[in-house]
Formats: structure tokens, C-alpha cells, sequence
């Protein structure tokens, strides 16, 4: 066979509702991956069960038939990696695939060091990822040579894998993407997004350093958060995307002081923890770091709450959104905890240092490209 010519398929027969595929020794390696990484993420992807027999040199996929349709069908893909291009049709493929232009020029940056970036993707969102070669409904871009990049998974994962690698474009080739790379044509009543432009300041401060205060948005809402360029994308359910709303505006909101939160009483993304004002700068930590290592470990977003808007004491109100209740009271647990040790004559914070972080009832988490 040339090199760019399809792949013959693997042997497979159907028995006891498994798929076996006879395999060689070559496509055994590829499909285990190192340390069996490849192979896991066929299986997580799928929703199939993936065995590899070296030995009889035959591979076992077993699960629902539609997740044993899948997953063979990423299986042979992997497969035909290894000898030349994949060919996809994206007809045949509507309902786990997503296909992304990449400009040439932005290939290298979008793959990563031996494929590093596209792993991270794959790994951080559970899709399967690779350039291909296509047949269907869409061609390349005009005026600008590109390469196309398949993602398939599920909706959710397919959504945020695409936003990332928007982004990384846009990061690589400024104005690259336009408001038709934007549009997804997969959005429905159950899974939608929304947009927001940020300025300059907003964005370096939603981002948070290395992304963490992006990514603690997106895990208290349970909703896909990417930034294209200076474009806010918010994909979920309508709840998922209303409480990542509110939670980017309350964060752009304490740049400039204070946040008072109406309605809490109908929210059901919320605790409230009364906190001593003698306690506030040791559950805080040093420039938010304690509160910091608090919502890394319990998945929430938390802030301390206008003092000049709270009634019924002179205690400060700490605020613990998230869509996860035991993430919730986790936090409140990690924060009662600080409270006693400082009222008991502690001196250290949780996450490494108590003291000095609160700044006028607001808590920022995130500032800082």
C-alpha cells in the first residue's frame, strides 16, 4: 500500500457482544500508548471497555453497542495514524465529531512539543484529537491554508476541546478567527452558549495566573468557560450558563470594591458562613491565598460579601458558590476550621499563611496575566 492511501481495516468479528479485532504487533504498541495512556483514553472517550491481549495478538471491546461502535471506530483511527493520514467522513460522523481549521502556520503551536498541548486538551476535556484528512460538507478556509483537526467525544468535552484550540489560534494568529468560527451550529435547548467581551484589565484578571481563575469559574458553575481572544464563551444547560454569568460578573466586580449579592435566599449555588471580623484576614490568607486553596480543594467560588450591605450582626458573611453541595461543605468545613484555630490563638493559615489578604470586604482570585 502507498503511503496517504487508506488503511485496510483491522480483522473483526462480533461474539458474546464484544467486538475482537485481530491486530498486529505494531497496532497492539500504538493503541496501548506509553504507560497504556492511549488505550485509556479510547475507553474514556468511547464509554467502552478496551482489553489488549498481546499474546493472541487481538484486541476485545465490550460495552453497549453504541459505545462499542464507537470505540472501535477511534481504535481504527488510532490504527491508521500510524501508516498515513486518517481519512474521516464528516457526513457519517454527526453525532461525536468536531472539526476545527487550523491554519498551517498554527499547527505546530496547536500539536505542542511531541504532541504535548493536544494531550492536555484531550486529557482535560475526554475527547479523542488528530489531524485528518476529509470528505463532507465543509472545506478549508478561504485565502489561508490550514490543516483540519477532528475532535470527537461528547458534546461537552467536543465544546470545551474546540474553545481551547480556538483560543490557541487566536493566541498564535491574531484575527484569525472570525464570528463564523464562533458560530455552533450544535447548540440547541438543552446546550447553548453565551458571550461576553472583556477589556484588557477584565481579561488578565478573569484569567487569574495560568488560567486558575478561569478554570475555578468554570468548576464551581458545572459550564465549558474558555476566553477567545478577548471573548468570554460560556457553554452548558441555560442554569449552567446563568450561574458562570453571575460568577464572572461578581469576580470583574470586586476590581472595584465590595459585592453585594441580591436574592441569595433563591439561589440553590449557596452557603454563607458568618465569619469574625477578627477572623476575616486569617481565613483570607496572604493576598487571598488561604480562600485560594480553599476553593481549589472544594470546587467553589467563594468571596467575602459587602460589610455596609449585610444585616444581623457585626460578623463578616463569607459567600461559598458551586453547583456541588459536598463541594460547598467542604469549604465550610476548611473555613470553620481556620475560624477556630485563629479564635484558639493560631498562626498559621490554611494554604500556607494567615494575615493581611482582605482588602474592603472584596477577594479577588484571580489578577495577574
Amino acid at each position: 500500500r502507498r503511503r496517504g492511501e487508506p488503511a485496510a481495516p483491522p480483522r473483526a468479528r462480533v461474539e458474546d457482544n464484544k467486538i475482537v479485532m485481530e491486530i498486529s504487533d505494531d497496532d497492539a504498541a500504538f493503541i496501548l500508548g506509553k504507560q497504556g495512556k492511549t488505550k485509556e483514553k479510547l475507553a474514556r472517550v468511547s464509554g467502552a471497555r478496551i482489553e489488549l491481549y498481546e499474546d493472541s495478538r487481538t484486541l476485545e471491546i465490550m460495552g453497549p453497542p453504541e459505545a462499542r461502535r464507537r470505540a472501535r471506530k477511534y481504535v481504527e483511527a488510532v490504527m491508521a495514524q500510524r501508516v498515513g493520514p486518517v481519512s474521516i467522513d464528516e457526513d457519517e460522523d454527526t453525532d461525536d465529531l468536531t472539526t476545527v481549521n487550523v491554519p498551517n502556520e498554527a499547527v505546530g503551536f496547536v500539536t505542542g512539543a511531541q504532541g504535548n498541548f493536544l494531550r492536555s486538551i484531550e486529557e482535560e476535556w475526554g475527547t479523542l484529537m488528530f489531524f485528518a484528512e476529509y470528505r463532507g460538507r465543509r472545506g478549508p478556509s478561504a485565502g489561508v491554508s490550514t490543516e483540519k483537526l477532528a475532535i470527537f467525544g461528547p458534546r461537552r468535552g467536543r465544546r470545551g476541546a474546540h474553545l481551547k484550540v480556538l483560543a490557541a489560534v487566536e493566541t498564535k494568529m491574531r484575527g484569525f478567527v472570525t464570528a463564523a468560527d464562533l458560530a455552533f451550529a450544535d447548540d440547541d435547548d438543552t446546550f447553548g452558549t453565551e458571550t461576553r467581551v472583556l477589556a484588557d484589565s477584565e481579561l488578565s484578571y478573569a484569567l487569574g495566573k495560568d488560567g486558575s481563575t478561569r478554570r475555578k469559574l468554570a468548576r464551581a458553575s458545572g459550564c465549558v468557560m474558555e476566553f477567545v481572544g478577548h471573548i468570554a464563551f460560556l457553554s452548558g444547560s441555560r442554569d449552567e450558563r446563568h450561574r458562570a454569568r453571575d460568577y464572572l460578573k461578581w469576580l470583574l466586580k470586586q476590581r472595584n470594591g465590595p459585592v453585594h449579592v441580591e436574592d441569595l435566599s433563591e439561589r440553590t449555588d449557596v452557603l454563607t458562613i458568618k465569619v469574625p471580623p477578627e477572623c476575616v484576614g486569617y481565613v483570607t490568607g496572604n493576598r487571598g491565598s488561604s480562600l485560594r486553596a480553599i476553593e481549589e480543594e472544594s470546587g467553589t467560588f467563594c468571596f467575602l460579601e459587602s460589610a455596609g450591605e449585610q444585616a444581623g450582626g457585626p460578623d463578616e458573611r463569607l459567600l461559598v458558590f458551586g453547583i456541588d453541595k459536598a463541594g460547598r461543605d467542604k469549604a465550610e468545613r476548611l473555613v470553620r476550621q481556620l475560624v477556630d484555630e485563629k479564635l484558639a490563638g493560631g498562626a498559621r493559615g490554611y494554604g500556607g499563611g494567615g494575615g493581611g489578604g482582605y482588602g474592603g470586604g472584596g477577594y479577588g482570585g484571580g489578577g495577574g496575566g
